[in-house]
């Protein structure tokens, strides 16, 4: 059997493991010193955390360095380009001085798009008193991201994850908030927003006592034109414990409970990148104990190389979300930043993986939409490709955008089988796209 089927019932403790101790793992100490010393030349830009559960249920170490799950948690040289690689590489040989060590890491992640699209010059949004919300996002009108203090980590750290700067020391990226109540007369200023995302981090890391706090702000609030609260999380994919044997899983469940019963929709937005995230016995008795509480799973991932590209994969992830009760909702594509360049799948190809993927499966797993980018304008899908006067074609749309109206508008890109993001595309006619000049303005607006 490739994977562990242990019993959720054993009520396991958590056991992170991160630069300071991976080598205690019986598993890495077999491996060459060579690579472990690359673990820890990539660890000291990227940020690493894996735990007990990862290690010992996810990971066939038996296909190590292929493994899509060891990917995922564990540090890989080509996670750095070869020249950031080679400066911390001789960084970590010429000395052991952590303040040295550490100004030459953030040299390199200041070169890594920290915060891409926009995040903080244009998402962080403010009272009517003036007073700026440094823990808060608000991109799309209806919806109002949310950074609780306590959730700035996660139980173990994807490596691709495009919010590595929450986790690596670099306070002044992080968003983060500790009032709650300021995010209720937020939302009470804006009529507009209906939903509120929980996110980090990862918001189930959490003790259940403090995320009841937020939760009771928000019910108490009576907001009228909030609707639904958003949790995103990768709780099951890592440490479906939470929900199960915890000291505060019952706690958690009940306050999930206390949402739902008070009117408002749950939506519990469930990262999974790989179906062996899906193979325990303990994530699926986690999905139930979730579902109980009337919240929807939804359930959504990057397509990234070296783990998940993959459309049989991807068809399989599919069904089997829908047999557990949860609805397939988003392929993304990579952001732009941090290892981007390893993660990284060209839109075409992205595309291709899509459609394959999406043809195979019933009409159940057909809600999933993708492949969409994330990107400064808005959430941008690439629908297909097609040929005109002669010319290949990109055809692509906004599902969301910073403006709404641009909603569903179709647009052209000239057909590049090595772009990898928005901003790598050219317009199919003129010089730039729809959108760009109106975005301008926005930028404009939200600078001066």
């Amino acid at each position: 059997m490739t994977y562990q089927e242990s019993a959720w019932d054993e009520s396991p403790s958590l056991k992170s493991y991160t630069l300071t101790n991976f080598r205690e793992l019986p598993q890495i100490e077999a491996l060459a010193e060579e690579k472990k010393f690359e673990m820890e030349v990539v660890g000291n830009v990227l940020p690493f955390k894996a735990n007990n559960y990862v290690v010992e249920q996810l990971i066939d170490w038996g296909k190590i360095p292929t493994d899509p799950m060891y990917v995922l948690t564990f540090p890989q040289k080509g996670m750095l380009k070869p020249e950031h690689y080679k400066l911390m590489e001789s960084t970590l040989k010429n000395t052991s001085d952590k303040k040295q060590i550490a100004e030459v890491a953030n040299q390199i992640r200041l070169q890594l798009n920290p915060h891409p699209a926009g995040q903080m010059e244009l998402n962080v949004p403010a009272l009517n008193d003036g007073t700026k919300l440094y823990g808060m996002q608000h991109k799309y009108k209806e919806t109002c991201l949310f950074f609780p203090s306590q959730s700035q980590t996660c139980h173990a750290y994807c490596s691709f994850c495009f919010r590595w700067p929450q986790f690596v020391g670099m306070d002044e990226m992080k968003f983060a908030m500790r009032e709650g109540q300021q995010l209720v007369e937020y939302v009470s200023e804006h009529q507009e927003i209906t939903d509120i995302l929980f996110t980090g981090g990862d918001p189930m890391i959490m003790k259940a006592k403090i995320f009841s706090k937020y939760i009771a702000a928000l019910i108490e609030a009576k907001l009228p034109n909030l609707r639904t609260i958003r949790i995103g999380t990768k709780a099951l994919s890592y440490w479906p414990y939470k929900f199960l044997t915890d000291s505060d899983s019952e706690e958690m469940l009940e306050t999930l409970t206390k949402i739902t019963d008070s009117g408002l929709h749950l939506a519990f937005m469930a990262h999974f990148n790989h179906l062996n995230e899906l193979s325990t016995p303990a994530v699926r008795a986690a999905i139930k104990e979730i579902r109980k509480t009337g919240a929807q799973i939804r359930t959504q991932s990057p397509v990234l190389a070296h783990i998940n590209d993959d459309a049989e994969m991807w068809a399989e992830m599919w069904r089997k979300q829908v047999q557990l009760g949860c609805i397939p909702y988003y392929m993304f594509v990579v952001r732009d930043t941090g290892a981007q360049h390893y993660f990284g799948v060209p839109l075409v190809r992205a595309y291709e993986i899509f459609i394959k993927a999406y043809s195979s499966v019933s009409g159940l797993a057909r809600t999933v939409r993708g492949p969409s980018m994330s990107a400064t304008p808005g959430k941008v899908q690439v629908v297909g490709t097609t040929e005109l006067n002669g010319n290949k074609l990109l055809i692509l749309r906004f599902l969301q955008g910073r403006n709404p109206d641009w909603a569903h508008k179709p647009f052209f890109a000239k057909y590049d089988k090595n772009a990898i993001w928005l901003d790598d595309l050219k317009p199919a006619s003129g010089k730039r796209f729809f959108f760009e000049e109106e975005l301008d303005q926005i930028k404009a607006a939200k600078t001066d």
